[in-house]
């Protein structure tokens, strides 16, 4: 047995099409219907990671949140931009991080790029309360952080309630 019979491509030398089937098994509409399941699929993926292929840069700059008993550092990867280039705003419940990354050179003489330009906004959500007239924002190696302190309320500890099992309930 050679590789090439191990490959599941037709084995007529002029078909380039992949089979899995055997001659009367092969038809029109069974490679349609496969083809048809396939996109799906694929399609279907896409929605499940976010769609970072059908909305093109899907959540461009990259965060990072981490939070402590007494404030939010949201970080964002912006290489190549500099603090002027980057708005931060604050509206009650809400961070946006928006800016605009320009080109370094005319679209004229771009033969191909894989790098990311334009404009950009970043919405997001925040769980608590913080104080506004804290924040503050720093911008170092291309990283901005941006550090939310929590409100008084959104420091307090959580309560704990005990659970009871069955027959220790207590009245």
């Amino acid at each position: 047995m050679t590789m090439r019979d191990l490959i599941p491509w037709g084995r007529n030398e002029r078909s380039m099409v992949p089979s899995t089937m055997r001659g009367e098994e092969m038809s029109p509409f069974l490679t349609l219907h496969r083809e048809m399941n396939r996109l799906f699929d694929d399609m279907v993926s896409r929605f499940e990671t976010g769609m970072p292929s059908l909305l093109g840069r899907g959540g461009w700059p990259s965060i990072e949140a981490i939070e402590t008993d007494k404030d939010v550092r949201v970080s964002a990867e912006l290489p190549g931009m500099d603090e002027k280039d980057v708005e931060v705003l604050v509206d009650e419940d809400v961070l946006t991080i928006r800016g605009e990354k320009k080109a370094e050179t005319e679209d004229k003489e771009r033969r191909f790029s894989e790098r990311t330009y334009g404009r950009f906004e970043r919405v997001i959500p925040l769980p608590f309360a913080v104080e506004q007239d804290k924040i503050a924002a720093s911008f170092r190696n291309g990283v901005l952080t941006v550090t939310l302190p929590k409100s008084a309320k959104a420091q307090e500890k959580a309560k704990r309630i005990p659970i009871h099992g069955k027959g220790k309930e207590k009245h």
